[in-house]
């Protein structure tokens, strides 16, 4: 029966994770997420728990016991683009808080997501660091760097770390390790994507920007994406997306751009969605694009989430199935 096992989710985005979990047959509890516009985008997409505040405050003890705990914890103290600050960084803390929450409900299954420069961050003593806090507790520890495009079926170079760790209470195993899923061929494309007829004209590049005239020689090709990179185009020639950033949402030109048959333009946040594999019948609220190029940057890539959740869903059947059969012995 599906949606037996239960997550609560910290971090929670605008549901990335969450869906992924729902969509591999899991039951979502609860969730927290600091950042007000994102809770309106996720409030609009799910009906459980979301509790919106600082995960710092949050009392561990007053949340209901789930069988999977997830966490996007902060990537800022491990990401190149950061200060390299680790451990030392106030929000490098939140791991340790995520600790409390393990240590109170005591979940089946944690699963962590961050940047894959977590990897090699601190020369790899940030990722030991982790491993050896989380196996102290009686968790197995597996962890691999997954790409969008090679995980997701969608044209998205985007890779990242995820973490994943099962009781050894529950498991009963001591030579479990946990599979990830196999690369599966790339089928879909940027134009499967885009979306055809003309949007607004607030995405599109006028004459009057004054980029139009290097945008207008270099965005020919409607199977590619481009960044404008200051005084020159960037031309994606793999096909792909370029990793989708949070800065998306902080104006200038840092959304990618592509061509149509109604002229150049920024990519609209429907499609950055779409590039993270969300459904078209995820809502998008009516608030700032923005705020909604943000989230989308912010966020996971959801069809990675739905494989690697099936995996786990896999392998509690399997073990809780095997305890059945015991006790029928």
């Amino acid at each position: 029966m599906k949606n037996k096992y239960t997550v609560g989710s910290l971090y929670a985005g605008v549901g990335g994770i969450c869906l992924g979990f729902e969509k591999a047959g899991f039951n979502l509890k609860w969730a927290n997420e600091f950042d007000k516009k994102a809770c309106v985008t996720y409030r609009n997409n799910f009906k459980h728990n979301l509790i919106e505040g600082d995960v710092m405050e949050l009392d561990t003890a007053t949340l209901e016991q789930v069988d999977i705990l997830t966490a996007g914890f902060p990537c800022q103290p491990f990401s190149l683009a950061g200060h390299r600050k680790g451990f030392d960084d106030r929000r490098g803390n939140h791991f340790f808080k995520i600790l409390d929450f393990i240590d109170e409900i005591r979940p089946k299954v944690v699963f962590l997501e961050n940047v894959k420069n977590l990897k090699s961050h601190d020369k790899g003593n940030t990722l030991k660091v982790i491993k050896s806090e989380i196996k102290k507790r009686n968790y197995t520890f597996d962890s691999s760097i997954l790409n969008t495009k090679d995980f997701g079926n969608t044209p998205h170079n985007r890779e990242r770390l995820f973490m994943i760790a099962f009781d050894k209470n529950f498991l009963n195993n001591k030579s479990f390790k946990f599979k990830f899923p196999e690369k599966e061929q790339l089928t879909k494309s940027i134009k499967d994507l885009i979306i055809t007829e003309k949007v607004s004209d607030k995405f599109y590049y006028g004459e009057e920007k004054y980029m139009y005239n290097k945008l207008k020689e270099a965005v020919v090709d409607k199977n590619h994406i481009y960044q404008f990179r200051r005084q020159y185009v960037r031309e994606n020639k793999s096909g792909l997306c370029p990793t989708l950033t949070a800065n998306m949402g902080t104006g200038g030109h840092n959304v990618p751009i592509i061509t149509t048959d109604f002229g150049f333009r920024k990519l609209t946040p429907r499609e950055c969605f779409r590039l993270q594999g969300f459904p078209d019948d995820y809502k998008l609220p009516a608030i700032s694009n923005s705020s909604l190029y943000k989230q989308a940057g912010n966020s996971v890539s959801m069809p990675v989430i739905q494989r690697l959740a099936e995996e786990i869903f896999k392998v509690i059947e399997k073990v809780e199935a095997k305890e059945k059969k015991k006790e029928k012995v």
